[in-house]
């Protein structure tokens, strides 16, 4: 929702309406501040039965599960607000500082990851605590900055109320971002039933692979929350020759920056999976998972950009479509792949590549036709 509170605060602010931005901040800080700390609640209090019956972890290891699904639980209303905070920021062209932001977390956390699990022993429990510290970090900055930088973002002091169809609006507009977080929710799931199904060792891998394939999507990622602002504002200022130039200056730079990580993760794989305290079979498969994977994410780099782009268009719907089906191909291939006996469990590490290849074609086919081009009617 956080997306699309930033596509209605952009037209505002192309539109020169300081009053209606003010009024959307207040009620985007809000309501994602409630989200947050309602999805937190259903964390603490369904994380073990969640775990248990719809992801089938192990009873071995249940409680170091349930342990750190509670603790990232609490991280829930941070990673909300900052979201929020960070989307605004970028609606009236301030997107340097939420990078700088989440780069600063991310540094935290790979610190804190180390300090706490490293030198004080602290294990799935420091893991955890790691990532909700940057988070609370990005959180407070973010907000501080926000309110001490840009007046029309200041909403406290101003006798500015939150009305429905503020919030309306913003779940209008964010809807088909927030279904396509949720499919993604479900994905994760499906995918960590399999992994569980491969034994103890994967899950330990995978663990790892997931936090490594989540700093090799940073860049990427990063850059893209500019984009679905920087269309809309463009598209309200009636300057769509800036839009094309956007895309594809941001692919180059996300190909650049994802290039330089993953030769990085490539050479030093046997090192970062020691560094999250895994050895054996779990280190075995952690090395060739990411390796699997450092090439074949700027496939990623590629195209994740472009759905930004039809986001600030007001074809948000594509956008879904396409991750939808990028989920849909990995499930496919991770699930049928591993009854072919040369490949069995390396279907998880493979699933995604291929998924890559068919999604980018198929985006690209879309971009190239111009669809896109045509604004959704309000």
């Amino acid at each position: 929702f956080s997306a699309g509170a930033a596509i209605i605060s952009a037209r505002y602010y192309s539109a020169g309406d300081s009053g209606r931005i003010t009024q959307n901040a207040r009620a985007t800080i809000i309501s994602l501040l409630c989200l947050g700390a309602a999805i937190c609640g259903v964390g603490l209090l369904f994380g073990r039965p969640l775990l248990r019956y719809g992801v089938s972890v192990p009873e071995s290891l249940i409680g170091y599960s349930a342990q750190y699904f509670r603790i990232c639980a609490v991280g829930f209303i941070f990673q909300f607000v900052y979201n929020g905070a960070a989307a605004l920021l970028r609606s009236i062209g301030d997107s340097r500082a939420p990078l700088y932001f989440l780069f600063i977390s991310m540094l935290l956390n790979i610190l804190l990851d180390y300090t706490f699990m490293q030198k004080l022993d602290l294990g799935v429990a420091g893991a955890a605590w790691a990532a909700v510290l940057s988070q609370l970090m990005a959180c407070g900055v973010s907000l501080a900055y926000m309110f001490r930088r840009y007046d029309l973002l200041r909403f406290y002091g101003k006798g500015i109320t939150t009305g429905r169809e503020d919030v309306a609006l913003i779940v209008k507009t964010g809807f088909p971002m927030a279904l396509q977080s949720m499919i993604g929710t479900v994905f994760n799931l499906m995918v960590q039933h399999l992994v569980n199904s491969f034994g103890e060792a994967m899950i330990a891998s995978y663990t790892v692979v997931s936090r490594v394939e989540g700093y090799m999507h940073l860049p990427t990622s990063t850059l893209y929350q500019a984009i679905p602002t920087y269309t809309a504002q463009n598209l309200g200022a009636e300057k769509p020759q800036r839009i094309r130039a956007c895309l594809r200056h941001t692919v180059i730079m996300a190909v650049i920056f994802t290039l330089a990580v993953s030769i990085a993760v490539f050479v030093l794989a046997p090192e970062i999976a020691s560094s999250f305290g895994i050895s054996g079979l779990s280190a075995q498969y952690c090395i060739s998972h990411v390796r699997c994977l450092t090439f074949p994410i700027l496939l990623f780099a590629v195209y994740f950009p472009c759905t930004g782009l039809y986001q600030g268009m007001g074809k948000g719907m594509v956008s879904t479509a396409l991750s939808t089906g990028f989920l849909a191909c990995c499930l496919m291939f991770a699930y049928l792949l591993r009854y072919i006996p040369a490949i069995g469990y390396r279907s998880l590490f493979i699933c995604k590549p291929l998924a890559w290849v068919i999604i980018t074609t198929v985006n690209y086919i879309y971009y190239f036709s111009g669809k896109w081009e045509k604004p959704q009617a309000e």
